[in-house]
């Protein structure tokens, strides 16, 4: 069931939203979900149980609006970056991943790297996975496409790419996000050889 507000950003509640996005993160860090109470956001928020209710069924609802919040602030680095022309870009210019919207997207990791932590420990319950497997499906899947690779062939290399690429950053992640953002983006690039993408 979607959360009971359809535009938290224009909500006189936006302030409140984020506080106890922040709660949430910061109580799955320390404990599994399960034991995770709407009592006990709600006293670590400063909020009534009936302000909460009046926003959320449930739980689940504030854990699916913190998820697409981030989302949406991450699908906004990319807004007003040069979009590459994959048809007609030469193949000697084009490659899988590209430094142009990698960094912005370790950056953001980076920046959010409580958020992402968390994710790391309870994948199940976040649709982070599902958000970035769309949003590459649109990038990638196209560059594969160019690359003479057909639509059967390129989902196996897609799932290779993503899972790849979401296994090292997860790493990344559970390490503190120590590594400098441009050396993560190189082993990623290294991992997906841009010379033998080309053969």
């Amino acid at each position: 069931m979607e959360s009971k507000r359809t535009n938290r950003s224009q909500s006189k509640y936006f302030n409140t939203a984020l506080l106890m996005d922040e709660v949430l993160i910061l109580l799955l860090e320390k404990k599994d979900f399960e034991f995770i109470t709407i009592k006990e956001i709600c006293a670590k928020a400063g909020v009534n149980r009936s302000t909460f209710y009046f926003h959320y069924e449930n739980i689940n609802d504030l854990i699916k609006e913190c998820d697409n919040y981030l989302n949406e602030k991450f699908i906004d680095k990319y807004k007003g970056k040069e979009e590459l022309n994959i048809k007609t870009i030469s193949l000697n210019d084009l490659y899988l991943v590209d430094d142009k919207f990698l960094i912005p997207y370790l950056n953001f990791v980076k920046e959010n790297k409580t958020f992402y932590r968390v994710v790391c420990k309870n994948t199940g319950i976040f649709g982070t996975v599902d958000q970035f497997n769309k949003l590459t499906k649109t990038t990638l899947m196209p560059i594969i496409n160019r690359f003479g690779i057909n639509e059967n062939d390129g989902k196996y290399y897609l799932e290779f790419f993503i899972k790849g690429i979401i296994a090292v950053v997860m790493k990344w992640v559970d390490s503190g996000c120590v590594d400098d953002v441009n050396h993560i983006a190189l082993i990623i690039n290294s991992c997906i050889s841009k010379d033998d993408d080309k053969k």
